[in-house]
């Protein structure tokens, strides 16, 4: 049984792919590439590359799609990765020498370097509501530490723990997924372990290619999926809230003629307004 293999999920990924996988090839990790119905031969470069590819029939969502990849590994670490997350020499080796010391752990989170070399850290999540000060001033740890939330963008999880929990909550289509897996993991009592010396570079806006409609679309779903996770786990449901705010700034928008941001506040209008009306993220998707 290899020790891990990375999940990389594709949506019009082609051209983030080449750089994300040779760094993994590099680091001597197998890569499953699970394919969302890409448009643009994500799925032939994936394999192009040496990748195994779950071609999906249609677009399942983020992690639904990562959890195909999870559930079709054989190894005993999944290493989740974003098509256009780079990982750097030794950083594989690195989480999995955390992992082998702190046993009682599941997800190890490597240190994110944005473009602009901001390092991108942030332990709160609106599903960590027992932090102590949730709105004191951010201190980057120097060394390992523990924290509540890390981004999905990058981790490496105990497969085992990762299929026990169900995986991503497959009700979710995007955002949000990650801050719900790590609250189950921390409800499990186990840890979540920061680790600075292993680097991987973010690209940020690099995993699909823009096309029509995307903003709408994704402002859609952070909409509904905030107002989703706030529900599950019993939190002051936001959604009437956000189709309101949002519905005036729409308004203000068409007056006066800015279609960018018509796009980005309808769609956060329409997600709250889908939530509260009981439609789910599955069907607007045609998933149900």
């Amino acid at each position: 049984m290899p020790s891990v293999i990375a999940i990389v999920v594709a949506f019009d990924s082609a051209e983030a792919l080449p750089e994300c996988l040779g760094a993994l090839k590099a680091e001597g990790v197998g890569v499953i590439v699970v394919d969302n119905a890409s448009s643009d031969g994500s799925a032939t470069e994936a394999e192009r590359l040496g990748a195994c590819v779950i071609r999906n029939a249609r677009n399942e969502g983020y992690g639904r799609a990562n959890n195909i990849g999870g559930w079709a590994a054989d190894s005993e670490f999944l290493l989740i990765v974003n098509p256009d997350v780079v990982v750097e020499p030794g950083t594989v080796a690195t989480l999995l020498d955390a992992a082998e010391r702190y046993p009682d752990a599941a997800l190890f989170a490597p240190q994110i370097v944005e473009p602009n070399g901001r390092v991108f850290y942030q332990p709160r999540s609106l599903l960590a509501g027992y932090l102590e000060n949730p709105i004191g001033k951010l201190a980057i740890p120097d060394g390992e530490a523990c924290a509540p939330f890390f981004s999905g963008a990058c981790f490496l999880i105990r497969r085992e723990t990762f299929l026990r929990l169900g995986g991503f909550d497959e009700s979710i289509f995007l955002f949000y997924e990650d801050d719900d897996l790590c609250r189950r993991i921390t409800d499990s009592q186990a840890a979540l372990v920061y680790v600075p010396k292993a680097i991987v570079r973010h690209g940020r806006g690099r995993s699909s290619a823009r096309r029509p409609g995307l903003v709408f679309k994704s402002r859609w779903h952070q909409a509904w999926s905030r107002a989703y996770v706030s529900h599950k786990y019993g939190l002051y449901n936001p959604a009437a809230g956000m189709f309101f705010v949002n519905g005036l700034k729409t308004l203000g928008a068409a007056l006066t003629g800015q279609r960018k941001l018509i796009e980005r506040y309808g769609g956060s209008a329409a997600g709250a307004l889908a939530y509260m009306r009981g439609r789910t993220a599955l069907e607007q998707e045609g998933l149900s």
